[in-house]
């Protein structure tokens, strides 16, 4: 294995870390958790920003995960 492959590697796992823990983060959108009557008007503003930064965060860390993976792909096939 080259360096390029190693790094790579670590590359696509630590946006696939990062992926998985922003969609920890998130704020389910509706579902049964509404039934009960749902959050506070004023809470549901306030967290609207940070919901907005941490989807189009999950957004740019996916196109990156996608990116790197067919570069990991296309490193692996040149060095095979």
């Amino acid at each position: 294995m080259s360096i390029l492959e190693i790094v790579s590697g670590v590359l696509l796992i630590v946006c696939g870390v990062i992926i998985a823990a922003l969609v920890l983060v998130q704020e389910p959108k509706g579902g049964l958790g509404t039934v009960g009557g749902g959050t506070d008007m004023y809470m549901d503003m306030q967290s609207r920003s940070t919901d907005a930064k941490i989807a189009k965060t999950t957004v740019y860390a996916g196109v990156a995960f996608f990116v790197l993976a067919i570069a990991v792909a296309a490193i692996a096939r040149i060095a095979a």
